[in-house]
């Protein structure tokens, strides 16, 4: 699966990231790895090579658009060519949304949205002049129906997924895909920054998922490219019933969101 293809990955450093790569990679892909952490990069790397397969690390920063211009000229030096394209970098501010403050907002919007957008900018002339690619975006089931004190985060993850369908209209009738991909609660390192950038702790009180199951689904998706990708598929539910019953969904939501550990002021 996946085998004889180059995919570049933003944010491979650790979480689902980190777990696609060494999926992918597992499956014969060639992995081009970025993020901002060069030690744990070239850990990722020094894994996947140990284990037979083939891999570069490029230190980059997702919200600046050279950087990731940089990124995929680094993957065409090294494999000749560029297969797909993971976004994947991000994390998360928990609080209400009188409480998150403009600049947390800010640097959301940069990581969250501007890094996939400047990712995807960055790949698609390859992808046009090869006549084939795949953007695959990390989006969440937050990106379908948002959830209480997630109001910023769930903000760039709708407007990923905006983009990602717009961008799928454009290219529609071609050989370049794009997906996106809605995980729900994933056992990440992603917790413990939303912590620290958010000021206090919290837990989700619903259903969750391993970084693994995600990398899995991902795996399949380049395979058999398709729109969406739940890696949770009773997460579909969630989506549906949202748009029969969004009052109802709000309840439901406010139930089996995410708790403060430690309660925000507000």
């Amino acid at each position: 699966m996946s085998s004889n293809r180059v995919v570049a990955i933003t944010g491979a450093s650790a979480g689902i990231g980190r777990a696609t790569a060494l999926r992918l990679a597992r499956g014969g892909a060639a992995i081009v790895a970025c993020a901002r952490r060069v030690d744990r990069l070239q850990a990722l790397v020094d894994e996947i090579v140990a284990g037979g397969g083939e891999a570069i690390a490029i230190a980059a920063d997702v919200t600046r658009e050279a950087d990731m211009t940089r990124f995929v000229a680094g993957a065409l030096e090294r494999f000749g060519r560029l297969d797909v394209m993971i976004c994947n970098a991000g994390f998360g501010i928990y609080g209400t949304v009188d409480s998150v403050t403009a600049d947390q907002m800010r640097e959301l919007i940069d990581v969250n949205y501007l890094g996939t957008f400047y990712a995807i900018r960055a790949a698609l002339p390859v992808f046009r002049r090869q006549t084939t690619g795949h953007v695959i975006v990390l989006s969440s089931i937050v990106g379908k129906r948002g959830v209480p004190y997630m109001g910023a985060y769930a903000a760039t993850k709708f407007a990923q997924v905006g983009l990602a369908e717009c961008l799928r209209a454009e290219l529609n009738g071609s050989n370049i895909h794009v997906s996106v991909v809605f995980p729900i609660s994933t056992e990440t390192e992603f917790f413990d920054v939303m912590t620290k950038a958010s000021g206090h702790a919290t837990r989700a009180m619903g259903p969750r998922q391993d970084a693994t199951d995600v990398a899995d689904a991902i795996a399949r998706a380049i395979d058999r490219p398709v729109a969406e990708v739940y890696p949770y598929r009773k997460a579909r539910g969630l989506v549906l019933l949202n748009a029969i019953a969004p009052g109802f969904c709000d309840r439901v939501v406010k139930k089996w969101g995410r708790k403060p550990i430690t309660a925000p002021d507000v």
